[in-house]
């Protein structure tokens, strides 16, 4: 079972116990003054049996320990807080970002066909945000695909008829 206990320093620890012979043991799996990302994905390394993400949010709070958003929380407050102090959008990023949000609004629901953002320019905002490593790794991969696709001989002759001028 894993749960959040509050230190005499402001701080919290995500910790895990068990059954043993000797009696029930606990062991501290992370340390944190704000639960993130990063303190979640450590604490579910360490454990035996790995939490969720959500149960560990809510052992969180009900320690009263302060929760960070989510990445995409965080970032559309960053976004907003530039937009609210004059930054201004590239007119494509701006249509790529409302049809990204109007999708998400539809869910499975088909697309508005008065939409001006194109279906290569959507598969593109996958890997605006890539770091140059994952580009590396996926042009990698990409390539060894084609080193493993099997090579057909070029027959001697050609199948057709050579074209001659009279």
């Amino acid at each position: 079972m894993t749960y959040v206990v509050p230190k005499k320093n402001r701080a919290f620890e995500v910790r895990e116990s068990r059954s043993t012979p000797d009696g029930p043991r606990s062991r501290t799996l992370a340390t944190f003054r704000e639960l993130t990302e990063e303190t979640i994905e450590k604490a579910r390394a360490r454990a035996v049996n790995p939490p969720s993400r959500d149960e560990l949010r809510a052992a969180a709070l009900r320690a009263g320990a302060p929760v960070a958003g989510s990445p995409v929380d965080e970032t559309a407050r960053d976004l907003l807080r530039l937009l609210a102090n004059g930054s201004r959008l590239d007119p494509m990023l701006k249509r790529l970002l409302l049809d990204a949000l109007e999708r998400e609004d539809r869910g499975d629901r088909p697309a508005d066909p008065r939409a001006n953002v194109s279906d290569t320019a959507r598969s593109a905002t996958e890997w605006m945000g890539a770091s140059p490593r994952e580009r590396s790794k996926t042009l990698y991969d990409l390539l060894e695909l084609a080193d493993a696709l099997p090579v057909r001989p070029r027959p001697h002759e050609i199948g057709f008829p050579r074209l001659r001028s009279a």
